[in-house]
């Protein structure tokens, strides 16, 4: 998942990179970026987000704007989710189904201005193949803007980061419902997006703002009001771990061109009340079922399921494979999630990881791993 590189110079920073590299934070490059992968170690940060609050750097993911009469069609049109839902100040969860079957991104859809002012904000690594994709799509000249290079975005996650926040503005926080967002003035600066569609589990708020050369100012200012509840700084590493617990997928590991949102479990944000990419093919798949199921599992014997691992029966036929997994740090135990055959996609079915030749026997378990 993340890459050491010697040669940083290829890699982009984002605004906050001086402050990593100043706290001693393990670096690599991740998605093109140099990005903090941990800071003390990837347990405490994690315990940290989970008991506490920590801060994240995410200003490498990718924000578009499209704005026109013609931008809720476009977004209706490219995403499986059903976007004329969403009034101003609301977000939803998404994806950009491909020709194929599977899927271009996932993303998250905020509506700003209803009907007319919509922010999508993609995965890092896709943003180029994104941009590209919606344009492909743009056929009545929707008003777009990639943001992603001017936009800095913390993502403030934990039990106490709402608390902590609600210092820094006059925008009620704590009020703040899953997957609604306000704009306002935020540590002093103005035209900030906070929202709370949250990737750990653990609540929390995400903060947009264009970056005018503020960005240690805010991080200052976040780390100050953050300081009674013991804030910590947090890196990728312990990002991936909060999400697997709670069953997230992540792009390029879960979901890809490859995957589609009926055999990813991502029915729940695939509306046929509308026309879309490929509807047609991922209608069959909820009507006749699909031959695999991505599906979490625990593990029964000692070994940590890693990307790519096969996954097998008891005696050694080929079931899958994994997509995720680690050692839970919250749960102090093994888990991971990957593609099964649907025969052995059922809460309690066994399974087995093949580590170094030997089989490991998991059992598969209910989404979310981390009950809270």
């Amino acid at each position: 998942m993340f890459y050491f590189c010697e040669n940083f110079k290829k890699m982009k920073n984002t605004p906050f990179t001086s402050i990593h590299q100043a706290l001693g934070a393990k670096m690599a490059e991740f998605a093109g970026y140099n990005m903090p992968i941990s800071y003390t170690g990837i347990n405490d940060e994690h315990a940290a987000v989970r008991n506490s609050i920590g801060i994240f750097d995410v200003s490498h993911m990718g924000e578009f704007i499209l704005k026109g009469e013609h931008a809720l069609d476009l977004i209706q049109r490219i995403t499986s989710n059903d976007a004329s839902k969403l009034s101003n100040g609301k977000a939803q969860y998404s994806c950009f189904p491909n020709n194929e079957g599977g899927i271009v991104d996932d993303l998250l859809v905020y509506c700003v201005e209803e009907n007319k002012v919509y922010m999508l904000v993609v995965n890092a690594s896709n943003i180029d193949k994104d941009w590209n994709w919606i344009m492909k799509h743009n056929t009545n000249n929707v008003e777009m803007h990639n943001v992603s290079d001017k936009t800095a975005l913390l993502a403030v996650q934990g039990p106490n980061a709402v608390k902590a926040m609600q210092k820094l503005t006059d925008m009620d926080l704590i009020n703040l419902k899953y997957y609604t967002f306000v704009k306002g003035t935020f540590a002093g600066v103005e035209n900030v997006l906070i929202s709370a569609t949250g990737y750990t589990g653990a609540g929390g708020v995400e903060i947009y703002f264009e970056d005018h050369g503020n960005c240690e100012e805010v991080w200052n200012k976040i780390m100050e009001a953050g300081a009674e509840f013991n804030i910590k700084p947090t890196g990728l590493a312990c990002r991936d771990t909060l999400r697997l617990e709670m069953g997230f997928c992540l792009y390029g590991n879960d979901i890809d061109d490859t995957t589609s949102p009926m055999e990813a479990g991502l029915g729940w944000i695939t509306k046929f009340t509308k026309d879309f990419t490929n509807r047609s093919h991922i209608e069959a798949q909820k009507t006749n079922g699909v031959e695999r199921k991505l599906v979490g599992f625990e593990m029964i014997d000692r070994g940590i399921p890693r990307h790519h691992y096969h996954l097998k029966t008891a005696d050694g036929a080929d079931l899958g494979y994994v997509t995720s997994g680690t050692q839970s740090p919250s749960l102090n135990k093994a888990i991971g999630m990957g593609y099964v055959k649907s025969s052995h996609a059922a809460i309690g079915s066994e399974i087995y990881v093949e580590v170094r030749d030997k089989l490991l026997k998991a059992v598969v378990v209910k989404l979310p791993f981390y009950q809270g």
